[in-house]
């Protein structure tokens, strides 16, 4: 993280709780694109801030944090993700890990269904899980007057969706907050990858009349929304790129759905 956010946010880090006799009850597992890619540190950022306000027991790994391998594996080096695999599932033993918490889909997917086979078990909470349950149960109080009258989308994560068929938590905690949301006609199950999932967002773009990105954020323009809701890096990088390359960054915002709820969060609550 950066030291502005260090500086302003106190995170806990799991060595040194384990070195004080300490074992948080959840590992807040950052993920590459929240450690060291300055759009997504404000997602990292906002994400510990609700941590911290729900008090919740957490630690990061910090500096002990790698890559899960996700991206080799998806881009053919089977070999590599293995090798980081095995290298993560040692640091959890050490630190004795039992549950993630996760702000990456990617992340999330194979820490909960490729893990296993590397004898890496875990119970996987998605963070737009998380603040669901916190909204629903009264923990998490918002002022909704702070965004009445803006009109919201959702871009559905494939890894989030598809492939793990969470469709309704990000949803719920947008119209929580008192959005007004419009569907893409291409939605949930249905929808249309931002272009950047399967390591394609590390790969040249190949021959054809349009980029995927381009054509969602068009979708998503269309809705006449003023945000576009996101819930994964790769698709935050996209959608936003998008937004450029139609020059409507006046008019239209990405904000993920943590940096939505901090917006939004009733003071003194």
């Amino acid at each position: 993280m950066s030291s502005e956010i260090k500086e302003s946010i106190k995170v806990p880090v799991m060595a040194e709780l384990a070195a004080s006799g300490k074992q948080p009850e959840y590992l807040f597992w950052v993920g590459c694109a929240g450690a060291i890619d300055y759009r997504y540190m404000k997602v990292t950022r906002a994400f510990a801030t609700l941590l911290n306000h729900l008090k919740v027991d957490y630690a990061v790994l910090g500096t002990e944090e790698t890559c899960t391998g996700d991206p080799a594996r998806r881009a053919g080096n089977e070999m590599l993700y293995q090798m980081q695999a095995m290298i993560v599932i040692e640091t959890f033993k050490m630190y004795e890990v039992k549950k993630i918490i996760t702000i990456c889909p990617h992340c999330y997917n194979v820490f909960k269904h490729e893990y296993p086979d590397l004898g890496g078990h875990y119970e996987v909470i998605h963070y737009t899980e998380l603040l669901a349950d916190a909204l629903r149960n009264g923990m998490l109080k918002v002022d909704k007057s702070k965004l009445a009258g803006k009109t919201a989308t959702f871009h559905d994560p494939c890894y989030l969706g598809r492939m793990n068929n969470i469709y309704d938590a990000p949803r719920f905690v947008m119209e929580t907050l008192g959005l007004t949301m419009a569907e893409m006609p291409r939605n949930r199950s249905f929808g249309l990858c931002c272009g950047g999932g399967g390591a394609q967002m590390f790969k040249d773009a190949e021959k054809g009349g349009k980029e995927v990105f381009i054509e969602r954020t068009e979708e998503a323009m269309e809705t006449g929304a003023s945000i576009i809701g996101s819930s994964c890096p790769f698709c935050m990088t996209m959608l936003t790129d998008g937004i450029k390359y139609k020059d409507k960054e006046e008019e239209l915002q990405n904000l993920d759905v943590a940096e939505l709820v901090v917006m939004a969060l009733q003071k003194g609550a």
